[in-house]
């Protein structure tokens, strides 16, 4: 499941974020008791979700070392014993 933030601006709902959805998956919208100041969004944050703004930081190859990195340290626990 993902959670998005967005706010209803009266016709329709404005989603903050990107939505990485596909066509035709169902949504759950859920409405908070809490309001926004339009005033407080800002271009540069408008279109941009957590994930997009770490991207920049991504190293693919340690990725390719976590895939396996938790059986790796299961295995030289076990070995150490």
């Amino acid at each position: 499941m993902l959670a998005l933030q967005g706010y209803y601006d009266g016709s329709t709902v404005q989603i903050l974020e990107e939505i990485h959805a596909k066509k035709n998956q169902k949504l759950i919208i859920t409405i908070l008791d809490e309001f926004i100041d339009i005033d407080d969004i800002n271009e540069s944050t408008k279109n941009l979700s957590a994930r997009g703004s770490l991207a920049q930081y991504a190293n693919l190859e340690l990725q390719k070392k976590e895939e396996f990195a938790w059986e790796e340290a299961v295995k030289d626990n076990y070995d150490n014993t």
